[in-house]
């Protein structure tokens, strides 16, 4: 063979060669990828919403380096969503103290008071429970300090917030099964983002998690989804644009059984509460999840600063898919505080996770003797 024409040959081959070996390579780290989720430990008592964990993995000989968020630890975000509340401009905080705290307490105090609270969207019956237990309290024990009746308005707003119920979330492993989180809401009211923000919650938690991107009418969510859960390491299920939502909303709970993750969060497509097929579709999601696992908790966020209208699509979504949770979300600025009883007074679901800001750890367990130290300063 002619020399040059064999260096030729002899130069493709290797440039073959070369290549079939770098596409082996790269699928392969893919595939490892995609088989080994794996997120950095996250101790306890480590808070540090921007900090990162370097992890290096061998995957065909070659060193993979990612970095993902250590999210902040349940105790310090609580501790520090209760200091922002405290600052907050709220009605109900400015008015209460200012009123009761002020000496004499007259008729057009009473009044005023009660303007207070019903303005912040307490409600016309727990105001005037509130109002007249206060009454009671401060005749009988002659109340005449500004620390007496901040003490005995304290002991009433907890009373009336009720730390009795049960705030825990059901997101640990259900013996072969993965517990099942769906997060249900109308649009705007921030379902994603909290799914987003749960997950990090947990993965502070140590506990495994999937996502399920059932909200297919949307072409941002899934995406949006994907980007929050890979910040901590966690994996998302999604589907085509326009997808069958429960079938979906299937794949992703099998995908948790099969990895035996601890939990799976579903997210699902903003519905308005008017709309009845979207309703009954939503309905739907949760019976074809149950075929494969149950669903242990169902979160309905609600935008706090919608006021009476979040009390509205409580009742509704309660009916489709019986919600066991409430997350109230933007509790801060312009929102009324006073939605917090309303919704657990009318339906005896509790609120169990806030939200006071747009950080990524901005999302913390609800507490009912904390939420009102905040408020009162």
């Amino acid at each position: 063979m002619d020399p040059v024409l064999l260096s030729i040959v002899i130069g493709a081959l290797v440039a073959l060669l070369v290549i079939g070996i770098g596409v082996g390579v790269g699928v392969s780290r893919r595939r490892a990828l995609e088989r080994t989720p794996q997120r950095p430990e996250v101790g306890p008592g480590e808070a540090s919403g921007t900090s990162t964990d370097t992890l290096e993995r061998p995957e065909g000989g070659v060193a993979v380096e990612e970095r993902l968020d250590k999210p902040e630890a349940p105790r310090t975000r609580l501790r520090r969503l209760r200091e922002r509340l405290a600052g907050q401009n709220n009605l109900l905080a400015r008015g209460l103290l200012n009123l009761l705290s002020g000496g004499t307490v007259t008729e057009e105090t009473w009044d005023a008071f009660e303007e207070t609270l019903i303005t912040s969207d307490l409600g016309v019956a727990p105001t005037m429970e509130l109002t007249e237990k206060l009454r009671t309290r401060f005749k009988v024990e002659g109340v005449n300090q500004p620390e007496d009746a901040r003490r005995i308005l304290r002991e009433e707003l907890v009373a009336l917030v009720d730390p009795t119920m049960d705030r825990s979330l059901n997101t640990a492993r259900q013996g072969e099964n993965p517990a099942v989180v769906m997060v249900v809401g109308v649009n705007g009211a921030g379902k994603t983002t909290t799914v987003g923000k749960l997950a990090r919650v947990l993965v502070a938690e140590d506990r495994d998690v999937l996502l399920g991107a059932a909200d297919t009418f949307r072409a941002a969510a899934a995406d949006q989804l994907e980007t929050w859960g890979s910040r901590v390491g966690v994996a998302t299920v999604r589907g085509a644009e326009g997808a069958d939502p429960a079938s979906v909303a299937f794949e992703a709970v099998r995908a948790g059984v099969e990895q035996e993750v601890d939990c799976v969060i579903v997210d699902t497509a903003g519905r308005l509460h008017t709309k009845t097929g979207l309703m009954d579709e939503l309905g739907k999601v949760k019976r074809v999840i149950e075929k494969k696992a149950p669903v242990t908790e169902v979160l309905l966020v609600i935008d706090a600063t919608t006021g009476q209208n979040g009390l509205t699509q409580a009742r509704i979504f309660r009916e489709v898919v019986d919600v066991t949770g409430i997350v109230l979300t933007k509790l801060d600025g312009s929102a009324k505080g006073g939605i917090i009883v309303q919704v657990q007074r009318e339906l005896g679901v509790p609120v169990k996770l806030v939200g006071l800001g747009e950080g990524a750890d901005d999302l913390a367990p609800f507490e009912a003797e904390g939420f009102v130290d905040a408020l009162l300063g």
